[in-house]
């Protein structure tokens, strides 16, 4: 048996790290993306970027996470869009808060909670195959 995360969560993942983590500052070593880069942009560089946003909470109804969860995935983005309002505080808690890597972490931690069984599964099934080459 072989489990493989949905093509939703890997797109979620990819942009996310596009947006929050892309690049590593020098010096300072903090990682930031396009959101933090483009959220200097007074205003239109924010709405943009909530679209980004949206991008990910859209993929994860079409992965069938629960509305309860995609209700905090949307608080998540909204925060960050409304944090970004407030001259350079916005901007410094952009760097630091990464909406959109919070909600790929909610969408990953409900897609292992679905998938338990049939990972652990995968999991046994590879470690027998894998005692099995070793005899």
């Amino acid at each position: 048996m072989d489990v493989k995360a949905p093509q939703e969560l890997k797109k979620a993942q990819r942009l996310a790290n596009v947006l929050d983590s892309a690049v590593r500052l020098p010096i300072v070593g903090i990682k930031v993306g396009l959101d933090s880069l483009v959220g200097l942009i007074p205003g239109a560089g924010d709405a943009l970027m909530f679209l980004a946003s949206a991008r990910i909470i859209w993929l994860a109804k079409r992965m069938g996470v629960p509305s309860a969860l995609t209700t905090r995935m949307i608080r998540n983005a909204l925060m960050d869009f409304g944090l970004g309002f407030i001259p350079v505080i916005g901007d410094v808690a952009d760097i630091f808060f990464k909406a959109n890597q919070k909600n790929v972490r909610i969408m990953e931690k409900w897609w292992v909670a679905e998938n338990q069984k049939r990972l652990s599964q995968a999991t046994e099934e590879k470690l027998q195959d894998w005692e099995s080459a070793q005899q």
